[in-house]
């Protein structure tokens, strides 16, 4: 039995390459480029899934080596558009990673609101880094760290929507518990079925 292909994400940490994530990720950029083909995405993620286990004894791959891979797939397959998306979302998820930041602040009123930007001493500012919400999940909560990522990239995709480049700690917990409750409930109904 073939060992499981590892991902070293950009923030330092490893996770279990998914097929599905590469599938979504394809069919999320023939979306974006108007050419929406779930079969063809799946043709494509094999590809990739197959070229990265054929690789000699290499058990680690870098998220952005997967994209580039992608992307150049999309590209030799003649979706040279769908290509061109999926290297702008990938800049633009970036540039608001870097532009984002959470305050120190607990904001329950419009009273609080004073805190952001009337003080003298202005909130604490920690920079966007999606992997706090990982670690405060698998530890405090005991969430698994393929759910928490999970959780942490649909808290993540709401903040970014929001255009939200300072984000309140309790907007943050909120989120979080708002996108973790959805999760557990569906985890919940997909065991009942």
């Amino acid at each position: 039995m073939r060992k499981q292909l590892q991902v070293l994400k950009t923030d330092g940490t490893t996770e279990e390459y998914i097929h599905t994530k590469v599938v979504g990720t394809i069919n999320n950029a023939l979306s974006a480029a108007g050419e929406p083909d779930m079969a063809m995405a799946e043709d494509l993620a094999e590809v990739v899934t197959y070229y990265l286990y054929r690789r000699q004894n290499q058990r680690e791959v870098g998220s952005s080596e997967i994209l580039s891979m992608i992307k150049a797939v999309l590209v030799s397959t003649g979706f040279e558009a769908a290509a061109v998306a999926l290297g702008e979302h990938a800049i633009e998820r970036r540039l608001n990673r870097s532009r984002t930041e959470v305050l120190a602040v607990d904001v329950q009123d419009f009273a609080d609101v004073e805190k952001l930007y009337r003080t003298r001493q202005p909130p604490v500012r920690v920079p966007w880094d999606k992997s706090r919400i990982i670690d405060e999940l698998t530890g405090e909560s005991g969430l698994s760290r393929q759910m928490a990522r999970v959780v942490a990239a649909m808290v993540e995709e709401r903040i970014f929507s929001m255009g939200m480049t300072r984000v309140p700690q309790s907007l943050l917990k909120q989120l979080i518990l708002g996108e973790a409750a959805a999760v557990l409930r569906a985890e919940h109904e997909l065991q009942a079925v």
